[in-house]
């Protein structure tokens, strides 16, 4: 199997072009791949393909072998892919993903590749239904008590198209993100699990996060994660609508526009391509 590693501010994927290639079992592969000792070493694996509603589709598993519906990072490096290797030839593009189709846009550098993109990550969905979890499927979930080892936490849950927990505590870097992240991904309250941001606010327009995510542990970003974060940090009133977000990886700009649509731009990175027996 030939592959390309890539991140998004440090969000990493072993990506299968599947337009060339076939993957029988992308279960078992991502497992595989994303082994950090006996394989490439990533987050999870994410196979480009062609689609019939739009111009590439992205299908994402997590280091585990569990599909997620959307990953904001790796979306970025779909869409750098597809232009630097001349799938696509235009610089405003749309990907069929689990959470829907999405628009994106491209910027290139000094040398005509793809090193920024703008992706319209959809509409924010709020409430429990929709996110999912237990409870009134009709109610948002805005700084309401969850208590986890005889601690509580004051929880804002999002659904970008996947679900995130969000969490505002005051010093991130501290913060045991390895003991509490799994008990939340875990809870009986979200009945396809959670992703779980842990946030400290620097400023109206700037935050830092870490991040448990579904299926892979901590990573260094996640981008439907960080635009969670924007929609839960106005939801809130402490931020604005606007903000940069520093996640352990690199920087994202997030905007949660006038029009009700969230828009993330962060950088996209081809690091190294192979060739894998699976």
């Amino acid at each position: 199997m030939k592959f390309t590693k890539m991140h998004g501010a440090g969000n990493d994927y072993v990506y299968v072009n599947c337009f060339e290639e076939r993957v029988d079992n992308p279960e078992q592969v991502a497992v595989k791949v994303s082994n950090r000792n006996f394989g490439i070493g990533s987050d999870g694996l994410i196979l480009i393909m062609p689609s019939e509603v739009a111009d590439v589709r992205m299908r994402m598993f997590n280091s585990d072998g569990s599909e997620s519906e959307m990953c904001g990072n790796g979306i970025r490096c779909v869409a750098k892919y597809a232009f630097d290797h001349g799938i696509v030839g235009k610089k405003e593009i749309t990907a069929e993903t689990g959470a829907g189709i999405l628009t994106l846009q491209l910027f290139t550098g000094d040398r005509n590749t793809i090193e920024k993109v703008r992706v319209n990550m959809g509409k924010p969905r709020l409430t429990r239904a929709e996110i999912p979890m237990l409870g009134d499927g009709e109610k948002q979930v805005v700084n309401e008590p969850l208590n986890i080892l005889h601690t509580t936490f004051l929880i804002t849950c999002v659904s970008m198209g996947n679900p995130h927990c969000v969490i505002f505590v005051d010093d991130v870097d501290s913060f045991q993100v390895e003991k509490y992240g799994p008990l939340i991904e875990n809870h009986d309250l979200f009945p396809r699990r959670t992703n779980v941001e842990f946030v400290q606010i620097i400023s109206p327009t700037e935050v830092r996060q870490r991040t448990w995510e579904r299926g892979a542990g901590e990573t260094l970003a996640c981008g439907t994660g960080a635009s969670a974060v924007c929609v839960a940090g106005a939801l809130n009133g402490v931020t604005e609508k606007k903000i940069l977000n520093h996640l352990s990886g690199g920087d994202l700009e997030l905007e949660w526009s006038d029009d009700g649509y969230l828009y993330m731009t962060g950088p996209a990175v081809e690091v190294f391509s192979g060739e894998m027996a699976v």
